[in-house]
């Protein structure tokens, strides 16, 4: 690797340990937590994100035994409300504000999220720039079907990243959107106001376990966050304005969950199956993104697929000491 590591990215699926793993290195090296998870940036968004709060606070003894609690400070967490959208392009800019803020105070970037595109966008330094609404466009765009947009963005971008983008029309209007500015000389012209990228030399760090042991631990995870109140948590968002589209909108526990506060599942049992299944599918689609990021060039340095944290530790350090840091 070519020059000094001043980032470290840990990602992996869901529910494979990825937050207590690194609160132990953040709390061996002295770092601090960049999250990158698309849920975890809302406010509100607690049982069925998995922010697990908790494991931030770590419990140590000082040099007399006595016990004390340590904090691991993190960023990018309840960072923002439903009321606003938060995207990939949000997650690259707060990163690069984030690392050039740790990279003067001499800290390293230490980043843990599972969603697939946050980490992708700043490993492979995904090209944005700030796209304001073209409402002649969108006006253009508002006379043609769902299929004929897909066409138009495909058209315009035929390696697109999500395809699911394609299944949501104001997604898809949005990208053409932004695809249609990135091609305009008013485009050219921001690019050179805007700040230069951060020099970043990453090292990626994967963790995953074995499929019975992930979906298993899904399954005793989901029914925690069932009996702490997740339904209650959904249904108090709604209680307090969001609609259910906007939950929707979400995935997963909070799609799942408000579909069976209003009546489209019929009971607590069939919604908790139904979820854990989609999870389960969820957690083998990040895999086939992180084995994606492979394909075009990303290094993970993989972690042995073994339960015992000790052993994923240990190998972490091992990783982390053959390129310098230590």
């Amino acid at each position: 690797m070519q020059g000094s590591v001043n980032c470290v990215v840990l990602l992996g699926p869901t529910a494979v340990g990825k937050t207590s793993l690194a609160v132990k290195l953040a709390d061996y090296f002295n770092w601090e937590i960049i999250s990158a998870d698309c849920r975890q940036v809302y406010k509100g968004l607690d049982l069925g994100s998995g922010k697990d709060l908790s494991e931030y606070s770590i419990v140590k003894k000082d040099c007399q035994g006595r016990d004390y609690k340590k904090e691991i400070p993190y960023h990018l967490i309840d960072v923002t409300t439903l009321d606003s959208e938060y995207n990939v392009f949000n997650f690259q800019r707060d990163f690069y504000n984030l690392f050039r803020k740790l990279n003067s105070e001499k800290k390293m970037a230490f980043v843990c999220g599972g969603t697939g595109m946050y980490v992708d966008s700043i490993i492979r330094g995904y090209d944005f720039v700030p796209v304001e609404e073209n409402k002649e466009l969108r006006a253009e765009l508002e006379k043609k079907s769902i299929e004929e947009l897909g066409q138009i963005l495909l058209s315009l971008k035929p390696d697109l990243h999500n395809k699911s983008d394609l299944l949501i029309r104001e997604r898809i209007v949005r990208a053409i959107e932004i695809e249609t500015f990135m091609r305009s000389p008013e485009c050219a012209e921001l690019r050179k106001e805007l700040p230069a990228r951060p020099d970043l030399n990453i090292l990626v760090i994967g963790t995953s376990l074995e499929r019975p042991v992930m979906r298993q631990n899904i399954k005793i995870r989901l029914q925690q966050r069932m009996d702490s109140g997740m339904i209650d948590e959904v249904q108090g968002l709604h209680q307090k304005g969001y609609s259910w589209e906007r939950l929707d909108k979400l995935g997963l526990e909070y799609r799942y969950i408000s579909d069976y506060l209003q009546g489209k599942i019929s009971s607590v049992e069939e919604m908790t199956e139904s979820l854990y299944h989609a999870i389960c599918q969820f957690a083998k689609r990040q895999e086939t993104w992180f084995r994606g990021m492979e394909k075009k060039g990303v290094t993970i340095n993989w972690l042995p697929k073994d339960p015992d944290k000790e052993i994923r530790f240990g190998k972490a350090l091992e990783i982390l000491g053959k390129a310098g840091i230590s």
